[in-house]
């Protein structure tokens, strides 16, 4: 049963990294984050792409900003534990109207054991609406795909500022 889950778990986001590539995104902006892994490591892997592994969350916020700057489209990959610290570089992409999408690994909901994480996890969704972010959940692997080229259109068709929401029930919950 959990190799099945595994495989469940590398085919989704196989099939998101695939369609990310298919839309033209080039720069991944991450900071390490199990949730991720798989993406990461495909970005890595990929030599038609620049992966960044940034120091803190918010640098994403300014690499995505300068890469559509440059013409080229980006996602900006993190833990929902980070998303607080995006919230001052978020008026960047508000103020300047630049298209972003992020994809975030959700802790602090379905099954979280964890107590730090919680406050954060329950404030992502409200902090990025106020800064006029759009949040979309996927809480399976036959939501993951779809979500994500919806957000892929509203970011980067729309122009809008777009965070897919990969929450517990789809990633999982870590044990402690």
């Amino acid at each position: 049963m959990r190799a099945e889950a595994e495989t469940a778990t590398l085919r989704w986001q196989d099939q998101v990294y695939d369609l990310l590539r298919q839309h033209n995104v080039t720069q991944f902006a991450y900071v390490p984050d199990a949730g991720h892994r798989i993406l990461i490591d495909r970005s890595l892997a990929d030599p038609n792409v620049h992966s960044v592994a940034l120091t803190t969350e918010e640098e994403g916020v300014a690499l995505l900003a300068g890469a559509d700057l440059g013409g080229a489209r980006g996602v900006l990959m993190l833990q929902s534990s980070g998303v607080g610290n995006c919230i001052n570089m978020l008026s960047l992409i508000k103020g300047g109207g630049f298209p972003f999408l992020a994809l975030v690994s959700m802790r602090g909901d379905f099954g979280e054991g964890n107590p730090w994480q919680f406050p954060m996890g329950q404030a992502t969704v409200p902090v990025l609406e106020a800064m006029g972010v759009i949040c979309l959940r996927a809480d399976s692997p036959q939501d993951a795909q779809a979500t994500v080229n919806a957000a892929l259109t509203m970011a980067f068709q729309a122009g809008n500022a777009v965070a897919v929401l990969f929450t517990q029930k789809l990633l999982g919950a870590k044990r402690f």
